[in-house]
């Protein structure tokens, strides 16, 4: 996995740019977030093997998930 890149997510107006980093976050070791205030968004693998939402801000996109997770591979 990366540990540091640049993403761009599919916006309801415009794409959304911004750099995740990979990060140790509330028990999930290989979790990822925005470090440039344009892009809040945290996600990790479930116990499953499921990406899911760890946090971020709101408005969010649900598709933003999948689009991240497929940039983190």
């Amino acid at each position: 996995m990366k540990q540091q890149f640049a993403a761009t997510l599919t916006g309801s107006d415009f794409p959304v740019e911004g750099t995740v980093q990979k990060i140790n976050f509330d028990g999930y070791p290989d979790a990822f977030e925005s470090i440039d205030n344009n892009l809040h968004l945290i996600i990790a693998r479930d116990d499953e093997g499921n990406w899911v939402r760890l946090a971020g801000t709101e408005p969010f996109l649900g598709s933003w998930i999948d689009e991240l997770a497929q940039q983190v591979v």
